[in-house]
This record gives C-alpha cells, sequence and structure tokens, in this order.
C-alpha cells in the first residue's frame, strides 16, 4: 500500500512564506506536500505603500497573486486560528471550519498593525500596513481637499488640509514625502485651497529620522523637508489621541484633520503559543531557524520573516524585520529544512545586508549601498531600480515602469475611490 505523502505546512503569504515555498520547489524530497496558508491570495510589496497613498502607483501594481509565483506548492486561502503542536493540526477558519495536519510547521506569518497601541488611535488615526489601509488613507487626503474648498472659513481649510504622520522610519518618512508632492500637483485643481494651506507634519521620538541609516543620510532627508515645507517633530512622543489631534508627553497638541500611523505592530494569535519560546511577541529561533518548545524539544517547527527573531550569525544581533532579510532567511532556510529532512547538518544564519533605501518625494531619495551614501536624483534612481527588480512577476514589473513614466508627464489621479455597494447611503 502506498503511504500518505508527508505535508510542509508555511503559514504566511508575505514575502518570507512565499520564497520560501518557490525554494522549497525545487528541493523537496518526494513524498512530501508543500502548503501554503495565507488570509489572501496575493502578495503585497509593502515598500511601495506610501506611493499608492501619493497616487503615484496603482494598487494593483504593488500586489501580485500567489497562484502565479507558485506551482507545485497547494495554497489556501484561510485564516488560521490555532495550532495544536500536540497533535501537529492546524485549525482555520474559511466559510466554514476546517484543519490541517503538518508533519513540518513554517511560522512565516509576519506582524499585523498595532491599532492599539494609543489611546484613541483605533478610532481617530489610519494605519499603514496594508493595500487597504493605503487606499483608506488615499481617499480621506482627497476628501479633505474636497471638504476644505468648500468651506467658507479660511481656518478651518488650514485644518482640514493639514496631515500628520506618527513615526519617522521608512514607512512615515516616505509617506511624509509622498503626501507632501500630492498635495503640491494636486491643490491646484481647488479654487479655495492654496499650497501655503496645505501642512504635512511628521512626528518621531528619535533625535532623528531613519535611525536606520546614516547620521549624515537623516541631516540631508530633515534638510530636505525643511526646505520643501515638511513640520518634523524630533524627540516627541504622542500619549494619545483625539478627535483631529495628536497629544504629546510633552504636552504639545499637533492639531491634523488626517492622521497617519505607520507605528506599532502585534502578532497574530496563532502565534502567541504558550509551548513557543517568545520575546516582545514573537518566535524566538535558533540559528538554523529551528523553533524548540518550552521543554528545549524540536517538534518539526521552524519560523523566519517579521514574526520570529532570527539570530543573524555574521552581527550577533536578531535579524531586522525588514524584506531584505526576510528574502535571504528564506533561502538558507530552504536549504536546512531539506537537509533536516535528509539527515544532514544544517547551518545558522549569517547575512550581511547589502544597502538600504528610502524615498523622500519630490523624486529624490537617499540610500546607503555597500557601506556608501547616495542622495538625491542619483539615490532616487538607484532606489526605483532596485525595487523594479525585487517587485514580484514580470508583468508587475513591466506595469510599474510604465505607471513610474507616465506619472512623471502626467497630473496625480484625485478621484476618489468608492468602495461602497450600491444602495448604501
Amino acid at each position: 500500500m502506498e503511504s500518505k505523502p508527508k505535508h510542509l505546512v508555511i503559514i504566511g503569504g508575505g514575502f518570507a512564506g512565499v520564497k520560501l515555498a518557490q525554494k522549497l520547489e525545487r528541493g523537496m524530497p518526494k513524498g512530501w506536500d508543500i502548503f501554503l496558508l495565507s488570509k489572501t491570495n496575493f502578495i503585497t510589496y509593502n515598500p511601495l505603500l506610501p506611493e499608492v497613498v501619493g497616487a503615484s502607483v496603482l494598487p494593483g501594481h504593488v500586489q501580485a497573486p500567489v497562484r502565479l509565483m507558485l506551482k507545485r506548492t497547494r495554497i489556501r486561502m484561510v485564516k488560521v486560528e490555532k495550532i495544536d503542536h500536540e497533535q501537529k493540526l492546524i485549525h482555520y477558519q474559511n466559510n466554514e471550519p476546517g484543519q490541517l495536519r503538518f508533519d513540518q510547521l513554517v511560522l512565516a506569518g509576519g506582524v499585523a498593525a498595532n491599532t492599539c497601541m494609543l489611546e484613541g488611535q483605533e478610532q481617530f488615526s489610519l494605519p499603514l500596513k496594508t493595500v487597504g489601509d493605503a487606499l483608506m488613507i488615499r481617499n480621506q487626503v482627497v476628501e479633505r481637499l474636497e471638504q476644505a474648498t468648500i468651506h467658507p472659513d479660511p481656518e478651518r481649510r488650514k485644518e482640514l488640509t493639514t496631515f500628520a504622520i506618527l513615526g519617522g522610519g521608512f514607512s512615515g518618512v516616505e509617506t511624509a514625502g509622498e503626501l507632501e508632492d500630492f498635495l503640491c500637483a494636486a491643490h491646484r485643481y481647488y479654487k479655495n485651497v492654496s499650497k501655503e494651506d496645505c501642512h504635512v507634519i511628521c512626528i518621531h521620538s528619535g533625535d532623528r529620522l531613519l535611525p536606520e541609516l546614516s547620521e549624515r543620510l537623516s541631516a540631508r532627508v530633515l534638510k530636505n523637508f525643511n526646505k520643501r515645507g515638511i513640520e518634523v517633530a524630533l524627540n516627541e512622543r504622542a500619549q494619545h489621541i483625539e478627535d483631529e489631534c495628536i497629544v504629546l508627553k510633552s504636552g504639545r497638541r499637533i492639531k491634523a484633520a488626517t492622521i497617519v500611523c505607520t507605528i506599532g505592530t502585534t502578532p497574530h494569535p496563532f502565534v502567541s503559543d504558550p509551548c513557543l519560546p517568545l520575546d516582545r511577541g514573537k518566535v524566538v529561533t535558533q540559528a538554523d531557524m529551528s523553533v524548540l518548545s518550552d521543554e528545549g524539544e524540536w517538534r518539526g517547527v521552524w519560523a523566519l520573516g517579521d514574526c520570529a527573531l532570527v539570530p543573524n550569525e555574521k552581527s550577533g544581533e536578531y535579524s531586522p524585520p525588514t524584506a531584505q532579510f526576510a528574502d535571504r532567511q528564506a533561502q538558507v532556510l530552504a536549504k536546512n529544512i531539506v537537509a533536516k529532512l535528509n539527515n544532514q547538518p544544517t547551518q545558522a544564519f549569517s547575512y550581511k545586508p547589502q544597502g538600504m533605501l528610502a524615498s523622500i518625494g519630490h523624486n529624490k531619495a537617499v540610500a546607503e549601498v555597500f557601506g556608501l551614501p547616495f542622495s538625491g536624483l542619483i539615490g532616487f534612481m538607484m532606489w526605483r531600480g532596485v525595487y523594479l527588480l525585487k517587485i514580484p512577476t514580470l508583468a508587475r514589473k513591466v506595469r510599474l515602469f510604465l505607471e513610474w513614466n507616465w506619472a512623471m508627464f502626467f497630473p496625480p489621479d484625485i478621484a476618489h475611490l468608492g468602495f461602497r455597494r450600491s444602495g448604501e447611503d
């Protein structure tokens, strides 16, 4: 009698999970089926979400269907509810409950936006974690311009066109730059709204923007923002958020009709398992990305990406939650899984990043590549070139290239995108 195939299950359809599945499709031994469980059937290239906010690219250009990228992997669009590590069963929910057994399990679910980090955050601010979030922010920006152009009070018009971004990391800085570009191009179509009415504020708890980059490049970003009229509030922590207002711990109150939060993440419920080693809500792995139980036993579980704390042998520290590291972790983990199944030794994760890039709007970017700093137009061309190479599928690369060139010669799309079904107010 032919034995049943064994199951390797990957939870998470982000970069880490999809890249791992691609690599395993070429190397898994016979008798194994690969499953990928994800709430969506597409992969999102999150670094380009700020460009969706600023209408620089269409939302479909930063997403790619996973089924076009994987051939052998069995994909299930489900929400994982619980993992039974003792019985080796995954309980999930689609239109009805279901379960899937596993022999090897990979946790690659990433993290979700924490919308309850601050009092009033969920009620009065907008997160930026998904394409849906980016479209909601874009719609609200357009709504504020529409409201301002018909409001009779000049002071209220300024309040309506003030936009605050919490967070001075990559997402916060890129969103601020994109918003400023969008407002500069769009205000001319609103007769009662001037550029002086529009105001973008970036609030950061640290002493400099983009702390992941060198102080020299951080200073260039600050200088660029000051020149363009983007206000930067450094060393300021938000205490709570009210309706159209951020209250800082220093006592300062920042009025803004639109508040965008790029800070705060939270683990998915299925990761918060008492039998897993956890630190700050993330799964702690061994050097080869295997996960031991609380008794120190290995049960065929691995973890990588944003949901995991993976030691980097090269630096002696945990790997940062970036797409660059997730991509390399997936390549190493695929080799380790195959080696483990063939009773061969695994290898520790060791990687030196090639560089980091951030767009700051106005056809400018900052970058550190192989230790060398770049900024301005050169940095911007490098930023676009690198991201064009990394965006999934050839079709998306071509579409994105054409869209970027189109946007250089034509005004931004200021249409308000309706998401309501017929019959709703």
